[in-house]
């Protein structure tokens, strides 16, 4: 912030195009009534917003960089699956075949 100046809320009516324009600059403005501190007009501040976003999206570009870990074969999740659930895919079923199910006991 470069500098704080004091309006009145009554004058600040008349002069709000150029109270934002300050703002917009880099002035603090407060505006008062009855000689006291009523509101504040101070700049948006973006700067941070816009390093916190280009930090996270940093941070997923270096997780999309990093090479997925190989995880438990699908054949070996199949398997449990049909061993908790008791139920057998049917013998003729190929690796692109739609899977048939049929009950064991």
């Amino acid at each position: 912030m470069v500098a704080k100046m004091r309006v009145s809320i009554t004058e600040a009516t008349r002069l709000l195009t150029d109270l934002v324009a300050r703002a917009e600059a880099g002035e603090e403005i407060i505006l008062t009534r009855d000689g006291l501190a009523a509101a504040r007009l101070v700049p948006m501040s973006t700067g941070s917003d816009r390093e916190a976003r280009k930090a996270i999206l940093e941070a997923v570009r270096a997780s999309g960089r990093t090479k997925a870990s190989a995880g438990p074969s699908a054949a070996r999740s199949q398997e449990i699956f049909f061993t908790m659930s008791r139920v057998r895919p049917s013998s003729n079923a190929g690796p692109f075949s739609p899977v048939v199910i049929r009950a064991t006991r």
